[in-house]
């Protein structure tokens, strides 16, 4: 099962527009109900936010 901390997650962004983080996972309409709706409380679009994936790449 997926993690379900969005404060972890690379989707959760600031959004200035409406001064506060929002998840920025790519879902149509079909996604987000089955999201809202589902019975299990870890998120399928989690993806764990790699401060160091860069850093990585160039060594």
């Amino acid at each position: 099962m997926a993690q379900s901390n969005c404060e972890m997650c690379a989707y959760y962004t600031f959004d200035e527009d409406y001064d506060g983080y929002v998840c920025m996972a790519n879902m149509d309409e079909d996604d987000y109900v089955k999201f809202i709706t589902s019975k299990d409380k870890g998120c399928p679009f989690f993806r764990a936010d790699d401060e160091y994936k860069i850093v990585r790449k160039q060594n």
